[in-house]
């Protein structure tokens, strides 16, 4: 991983850049190769996908036409997936091999498992608890054998992550869980720093709701920058990786602009004033 991109380090020793593209209802191999090129020359070298969004093939095809157009190598790009829900468990070693054989970029720089729930069982199912410890035990395989760089967990609550770190061999390297000023999660960050374990945003504009609050509109017209890199900036100035998805090149490129200004202190303070605990997203709470 190339460290000319601003990146935070994880406690495996390797880097993960800040900026980094969500996948998230990219399909088709020609969206997606142009999504991706997009980024790649707007300076993204982190690429977010799952084995839920249908799109890893397509993901890892493009990477391997793209990156020696870009004078890039496999090296230089910091690739993200996840397991799905329906392989949490006795099903998650065939997971892991599906996601690596479709990206077919030789490792994964950091895998995840992406629900603390097992897809058919309901939340308070006490088999929940068994098959993400299951599943984890795999990660840790694939880990050591160096298929895996770093291993992590999204949509964790505080209650899944201590009971991950009560017993864990390997620490978990990220949490990726939502994040936005209206969504500050500071009981996860506080253990998150505490533990070692880098907090990753994703729905950083709050599924596009947050673009129009008039807070982030007002911040935005100070600043001369579109919501959408006012609320990006609010979370990169913190150190916090984002994850911004698009379709389209230009959108791609302009979110990817949050490098050459900052927020002031009045401004960041003004975001910070907008949490209310509000999510956007699903809700993990009730997962047993």
């Amino acid at each position: 991983m190339t460290d000319t991109q601003p990146s935070v380090l994880l406690n495996t020793g390797t880097r993960m850049p800040l900026l980094g593209l969500g996948t998230f209802r990219l399909q088709g191999q020609e969206d997606t190769y142009n999504a991706l090129d997009a980024a790649l020359a707007a300076g993204y070298r982190a690429f977010d996908t799952a084995a839920v969004y249908r799109n890893e093939a397509h993901v890892g095809h493009a990477l391997r036409c793209l990156l020696p157009k870009h004078g890039l190598s496999r090296e230089d790009v910091f690739i993200t997936s996840k397991l799905g829900p329906k392989d949490q468990g006795s099903k998650a070693r065939d997971g892991c091999k599906r996601s690596l054989e479709h990206l077919g970029l030789g490792y994964i720089d950091l895998f995840l498992i992406h629900w603390p729930g097992t897809q058919g069982l309901p939340v308070g199912d006490e088999h929940n608890p068994a098959n993400r410890a299951q599943s984890w035990a795999v990660l840790e395989e694939f880990y050591s054998e160096g298929k895996f760089r770093a291993i992590g967990v999204s949509n964790y609550t505080v209650e899944h992550m201590r009971e991950l770190l009560r017993n864990c061999k390997v620490s978990p390297a990220v949490l990726q869980v939502e994040f936005h000023p209206k969504l500050v999660q500071n009981e996860l960050r506080a253990l998150c720093k505490e533990t070692g374990v880098c907090f990753q945003a994703y729905s950083s504009l709050g599924t596009g709701l947050l673009l129009s609050d008039p807070v982030v509109q007002d911040v935005a017209k100070r600043c001369g920058r579109t919501p959408a890199q006012v609320l990006l900036r609010w979370a990169v100035q913190q150190k916090i990786p984002v994850l911004p998805k698009s379709c389209q090149p230009e959108r791609v490129k302009e979110n990817g602009c949050l490098f050459d200004f900052e927020l002031s202190e009045k401004d960041m303070e003004s975001l910070f004033a907008l949490d209310c605990g509000v999510k956007f997203c699903w809700d993990p709470k009730q997962v047993s």
